[in-house]
């Protein structure tokens, strides 16, 4: 993360930026509230501001907002001083750090505030094969769209591919289409310069040239208005933007993700979305399943949060009950990973015994997780393994898709007629004479197993 340093480089707080350093940190330094707005107005870029709490932060932050900037903020200083350290809170500083510092908690801050402590944590063969292709492009500079549901790591495999990439050294910038205003949204992204509206007190350096060397992503990007993805299509086109108020362009070198929760091609028939913009954002397309799709990531991940929340909260690292992890593979997770990373912290702060047991577990409303039910699951893999197939049916006739279609949804239901039949939502006569069709024609047809009734 970009660490920007505000105060006089003292003892104490050159030591909290050495620990800051050696906890990942890239770290720049100014002296004053006027040299930090300046140096944020001017594209030097920061995730988070560590101010010496001798110094007006409330004027620095609603210096900040008035130029659009919004950095987050902690506080430090030297004794401690409860009063000093409260005002600085309700200043607007989100921490306050007493110097002289402890490297632990100087990592757990940065940690907190960073978005970048989001490793990625991949056991499910489906999401396997998505890291393979983010692997295999990251090193080039096409553009990628990562569609998926809300919650599914849009931004998390983002920032591996940036990671991945030769731009790994350079700033990774992110910009949620979405959460900006329409009307702001484009000063936002380009900058403007002094005079260009009521408010612009000097130039301001947008989130493309801020980016400039590295990566831009585009968060939501289905929510920008036509205009601007016109001047957005321009950009990618000619590399080069226009500031706000500019009467030139300004050249940048960066790389374009973008992501997406809805279907951008019914957008583009809907004609809410251009379709020359999705070109050329869809040079490749990486899409994350669910949750639900991707089923032995769901445990993997749930030990991954507790550990991370235990550690946040100060708590013992406690391990998942064997129900526990029935219940949360068997569970569908609407929200998906966002909707998963909530309830394991709300188990860490719950759960009172040695383990993490399911009563720990809670879904928002507060309910427990319902009891693991074994056929449940079993028509869950079953669905699950149909939509899987379907996605590779492209180049196939209508009969082939259907034939694939049927034979693997009855495998999954270990050879069962009925279960089968209910899944693909035909009738059992149907199925039938579909089977006997294809043992007529030589095609191997799956008996039932074992235990498993023919129906």
């Amino acid at each position: 993360m970009r660490l920007l340093v505000v105060g006089k480089l003292s003892g104490q707080l050159s030591t909290a930026v050495k620990m800051a350093m050696s906890a990942g940190a890239k770290v720049s330094h100014v002296e004053s509230i006027a040299a930090a707005t300046h140096a944020l107005r001017a594209g030097q870029g920061a995730d988070l501001l560590m101010v010496d709490y001798d110094l007006d932060i409330e004027g620095l932050i609603q210096a900040n907002e008035a130029e659009r900037i919004r950095v987050p903020v902690v506080a430090c200083g030297v004794g401690a001083d409860p009063r000093r350290a409260a005002d600085a809170i309700r200043a607007g500083a989100k921490e306050f750090i007493p110097l002289p510092p402890e490297a632990e908690l100087i990592a757990a801050v940065l940690a907190a505030v960073s978005d970048d402590n989001r490793p990625m944590v991949v056991r499910d063969p489906a999401m396997e094969q998505v890291i393979k292709l983010a692997d295999q492009v990251a090193g080039s500079d096409a553009s990628i769209l990562i569609t998926g549901e809300s919650g599914s790591g849009k931004e998390v495999i983002a920032r591996y591919v940036h990671q991945k990439s030769r731009r790994a050294s350079r700033p990774f910038i992110s910009v949620n289409c979405a959460a900006i205003p329409e009307n702001l949204l484009e000063s936002e992204l380009f900058g403007h310069e002094k005079g260009a509206f009521t408010g612009a007190v000097a130039r301001r350096i947008g989130k493309f040239e801020e980016a400039n060397g590295g990566t831009l992503l585009l968060d939501e990007i289905s929510e920008m208005d036509a205009r601007l993805q016109a001047k957005l299509l321009r950009a990618l086109q000619e590399r080069e933007i226009d500031r706000v108020g500019g009467t030139k362009p300004v050249k940048v070198d960066i790389r374009i993700l973008a992501t997406s929760n809805r279907d951008l091609v019914q957008a583009v028939k809907d004609g809410t979305f251009r379709e020359d913009l999705l070109y050329r954002l869809n040079v490749v397309n990486l899409r994350l399943p669910p949750l639900r799709e991707r089923p032995g990531d769901v445990v993997a991940l749930a030990e991954f949060f507790v550990k991370k929340y235990a550690a946040a909260n100060g708590m013992a690292d406690k391990p998942l009950s064997a129900e526990a992890k029935r219940r949360l593979a068997a569970h569908r997770w609407p929200g998906n990973v966002r909707e998963l990373e909530n309830a394991m912290h709300r188990a860490v702060l719950l759960a009172s015994g040695p383990e993490i047991d399911e009563l720990a577990i809670r879904l928002p409303d507060g309910q427990p997780l319902a009891p693991a039910d074994p056929h449940a699951r079993a028509a869950q893999a079953a669905s699950l393994a149909a939509e899987t197939a379907t996605r590779s049916f492209v180049g196939q006739t209508v009969a082939e898709m259907e034939q694939q279609l049927i034979l693997d949804t009855l495998e999954h239901c270990l050879g069962n007629r009925t279960h089968a039949a209910n899944i693909l939502g035909i009738s059992i006569r149907t199925l039938r004479n579909k089977l006997k069709e294809y043992s007529e024609a030589g095609v191997s047809v799956p008996a039932p197993q074992m235990g498993a009734s023919a129906a």
